[in-house]
Order: C-alpha cells, then sequence, then structure tokens
C-alpha cells in the first residue's frame, strides 16, 4: 500500500468532536418460558463495558480487535443504533445517549455509517440514483431536481463516472468496489461530520481494497471528515489510522498513536494481534506465537483481566479462576488413553461446578493424596502453564482438596509511554519512557 498520508486535522470548532465516557452497551438473554414466567434473570451480554475514547476533529481512530471484541456495537452506538446501557455520547456539546428516536435521526444527518457488506447495505430495489438519494428524502429534501443534482455531485466525488452510466443501474448491476462507492455517496450526502466505516473493505477484493481507502482519504481530506474505522485487519489500520484502539471483550486495553502501536506494543493481546498479520514474503518465517483458546464468552467474562486465559505473559495477580483450572484438565485428559481417563475421572471426581467462576474450588473425590497425585501429574505434563503461578495454596477439604486462587487485579487503562494499556505488567505508579 502507499505511505499514509500526514493527518490534517479540520480547525472547525474546539476540542473533540465525539467524546465518550465510561460507555456500556449491554445485551439482556432470553431465557426459557419457565425462567421468564418466574422472573429468573438469564444473564447479560456486556458487549461493550465501560469504553472512554476521545476523537479529534480530522482524525482517524481505528477500533480494532477478533470477532466479539464490541467494536462493531461501538460503532453502533455512536449513531444510536445500539442503545447505551450507561455512559455518555457527547458529540457536538450534546449527549447523543439520552436523546429521543426523533433527535437522533435528526444527527444522523452529521454522523453516517459505512456498513462492511455493500450488496446487504443496498435495497436490490432500488437504482444508484434512488438509492444515493434516499437520505436526502428522509431528511425533508422533497424536490427531485434537487435531490438529482446532489446525487450526481456525491457520485462524481467517489469516483462514479460518467455519471450517466450509474444513476438507472441496479446494485445487480454493479462490481464489489462500485457498489461500495455508491454505499460512499450515500453516506457523505447529507454533509457528514464523522464516518464510521464497519469492515468498509473486507467484502472486496484485494485489488480493489487499497482503492477504496484511498478514495475514503481522499474524501477526507476533501470534506473535512473525521473517521472511525472499525477492522481486524491491523495491516489496513496502520497505513490507514492516526491512532488505533485494541478491543478486546467489550473493553480498550490499549489505545495510541498507530506508530507506536506498531513499533512498541505493550498489552500482549496487541503483540497477538500483530505477529498474526500475514508476511508478503513466502520465504521468511515467522513465529505465530497466537493466543490459545478463543474469545470468552461475554456473557460471563473471565474473573480479573478478560484475556488472562489465553495469555502466555499472565502473572498470579491476572484473575485465575475455577475455569481455568477446568480448561486444564480437559486439555490433560484429551491425551490419555480411554482407561486412564476413566480412572482419573474417578480420582477427581464431578467437575461440572468448576463452571461457576469462583476464587477457590475443591477437586476430588478418593482422598487428598490422590486428588494431589492427579494434580502433580497434570503439573508435570504443562509445567509452564501461567495457572500454576495463580494458585496460592492447595489444602485437604473432604475428600479432596481445595485449590485457592490469588486474587485477581481488573486493570483500568493507565499511561505507559506513548500510550494507554490496561494490563498489570503496567501498574499505575509506571514511569516508562
Amino acid at each position: 500500500m502507499p505511505t499514509k498520508p500526514e493527518a490534517t486535522p479540520t480547525t472547525t470548532g474546539t476540542g473533540p468532536i465525539i467524546d465518550v465516557r465510561d460507555l456500556a452497551v449491554h445485551f439482556g438473554l432470553r431465557g426459557s418460558s419457565l425462567a421468564r414466567l418466574f422472573g429468573r434473570d438469564a444473564g447479560t451480554v456486556k458487549a461493550v463495558d465501560g469504553v472512554n475514547l476521545t476523537l479529534a476533529r480530522g482524525e482517524v481512530v481505528g477500533l480494532v480487535g477478533e470477532s466479539g471484541s464490541g467494536k462493531s456495537t461501538l460503532g453502533r452506538a455512536l449513531l444510536g443504533l445500539a442503545p447505551a446501557t450507561a455512559g455518555s455520547i457527547v458529540f457536538e456539546g450534546q449527549d447523543l445517549a439520552t436523546l429521543s428516536r426523533r433527535r437522533l435521526r435528526d444527527l444522523r444527518r452529521h454522523i453516517q455509517m459505512v456498513f462492511q457488506d455493500p450488496s446487504a447495505a443496498l435495497n436490490p430495489a432500488m437504482t444508484v440514483e434512488e438509492a444515493v438519494g434516499d437520505a436526502l428524502r428522509v431528511h425533508g429534501m422533497r424536490s427531485a431536481e434537487e435531490r438529482r443534482v446532489k446525487v450526481i455531485d456525491a457520485l462524481e466525488r467517489v469516483g462514479l463516472s460518467p455519471v450517466e452510466l450509474f444513476l438507472e443501474k441496479y446494485p445487480r448491476d454493479l462490481s464489489g468496489g462500485q457498489k461500495q462507492r455508491v454505499v460512499m455517496a450515500r453516506a457523505i450526502i447529507t454533509g457528514p461530520s464523522v464516518l464510521v466505516a464497519d469492515e468498509p473493505i473486507s467484502m472486496l477484493d484485494m485489488s480493489v481494497r487499497a482503492k477504496i481507502l484511498q478514495l475514503m482519504l481522499d474524501l477526507k481530506q476533501d470534506l473535512g471528515l473525521t473517521y472511525v474505522y472499525i477492522t481486524h485487519d491491523l495491516a489496513s489500520a496502520k497505513y490507514f489510522c492516526d491512532r488505533i484502539a485494541i478491543m478486546y471483550l467489550g473493553r480498550i486495553v490499549e489505545i495510541g498513536a498507530t506508530e507506536e502501536i506498531f513499533a512498541n506494543p505493550r498489552h500482549p493481546y496487541t503483540k497477538a494481534l500483530l505477529r498474526a498479520i500475514p508476511d508478503p514474503d513466502p520465504g521468511r518465517q515467522l513465529p505465530r506465537d497466537l493466543p490459545r483458546g478463543e474469545v470468552p464468552d461475554a456473557a460471563a467474562p473471565p474473573l480479573g483481566c478478560a484475556f488472562h486465559p489465553r495469555c502466555k505473559e499472565a502473572t498470579p495477580t491476572c484473575g485465575w479462576e475455577s475455569r481455568d483450572l477446568r480448561t486444564l484438565v480437559e486439555a490433560h485428559w484429551t491425551r490419555r488413553s480411554p482407561d486412564e481417563y476413566g480412572a482419573e475421572r474417578a480420582v477427581v471426581g464431578d467437575i461440572d461446578h468448576f463452571d461457576k467462576p469462583a476464587t477457590s474450588t475443591t477437586l476430588g473425590a478418593q482422598g487428598a493424596p490422590a486428588a494431589r497425585e492427579f494434580l502433580d501429574r497434570v503439573r508435570i505434563e504443562a509445567p509452564d502453564d501461567p495457572i500454576w503461578g495463580g494458585i496460592e495454596s492447595i489444602t485437604d477439604d473432604g475428600s479432596g482438596v481445595r485449590v485457592h486462587f490469588h486474587e485477581g487485579i481488573d486493570p483500568a487503562l493507565r499511561r505507559a509511554g506513548g500510550v494507554e494499556v490496561a494490563c498489570v505488567l503496567y501498574p499505575e505508579t509506571s514511569t516508562e519512557g
């Protein structure tokens, strides 16, 4: 990709254009009919959980993370498409989290969204002219002639010219790149100051991705736009973004200037994402030391630091718990023969209670010595697993043992050099340059 141009923030107004404080977006789970009848809580998914973020005028901020990290929900919350459970989203002095649906609709001409799949974003029954101009109609422009003039200007700005070739076409008549340009034209036609771009190039061929990103940068320069760029692709974020916020399980775990994030990543999750970037040289062998496991369930996040079950740099105070012990035990059993598994299962007993998050739990059904011997075998097999540092003590308890974990810390963002990072490796008193 070409080199990213220097950021040129606009000078209109003072202060951030958007200021997000302690934003939470939670979704209640639907339990069984019987549970709802008796008023039992089926749980809550904390899609966004206490996010603070400011956007300066004219800058591009990237939200990066795996699927399930909450980045798309955060982007949708900025438009009021995902109602805030708590916190504030202040845009031009107004808190979007408190506005009525009607006021939100009025403000959406100033904050627009570019969705991931251009084919799904366009109505197949509308021509390009109708699709692009419909936003003007929704916002009160009744004159078809006025809308047509605006549509022609928007299509020319996104590179669909001669415009006459596209006005009467339907989405089925367009390529993927052309559809995304139509979506971009529809987004800018109301004169917004902020664009939320949710994976805008992920559904496009590799040959047109760079062209769409360059178009977005050109529009930023010409129209003074501010972007929120949502992606799982750090390579494109490096080219496109001024700052990058790394998200994991509903929270920002590291945020800073793009150059700093790439040159000196602090959070172990950020390091893992950078190691996952493909290398264009097929002859170069790079270590792919990626996190183990998958993103945890947002309805029952890990205790302490949410990333600790997958983190190879985890410390004793990262929040180890009963569910981590179950994962370790079950991984051990996958390497045993059926007879060995049966014998050990009889020693360990029922482990379903491990699923309830707790900083201490019992293990064993045939006495404490047998339970300790089992844990010793598991430890010999995986001596470097960081969970062992998280175990504070093992005491006898009836027919087995009780495993006690160190009290976990849920780290908040704190300054570490040129970034902010939420990790116990960077304590509050860190004086890193």
